[in-house]
């Protein structure tokens, strides 16, 4: 069964009142001796008339959150699925015919 972690990584913040304006996350895929990992950015748009938690109040798990909607968590743990799916059962190798081969 693969295990998927979710980590925030950097956050970057209007100085004006904390608005957090990007996000730096890393998901981690593992599944026994199988690996697999994305690294990427979202970014948010304030909206006048909204309110927003306090930046110093902010929970990594909050943050994760707006991440996961933003990107569809299904979609982010599928790709991953897939990438440790392909480790599983290749479809190619590499080598050539002279070599040793397993």
């Amino acid at each position: 069964m693969t295990t998927f972690t979710w980590v925030i990584n950097q956050m970057e913040r209007l100085t004006s009142d904390g608005f957090v304006v990007t996000t730096h996350y890393s998901v981690y895929a593992n599944d026994g001796d199988y690996n697999s990992s994305t690294y990427g950015t979202t970014s948010f748009t304030q909206e006048a008339g909204e309110s927003y938690i306090p930046y110093e109040d902010l929970t990594q798990q909050q943050v994760i959150g707006w991440v996961q909607n933003a990107l569809g968590k299904d979609v982010v743990e599928a790709s991953l699925q897939s990438q440790i799916e392909a480790q599983k059962n290749p479809t190619t190798k590499v080598g050539v015919p002279w070599a040793t081969q397993e």
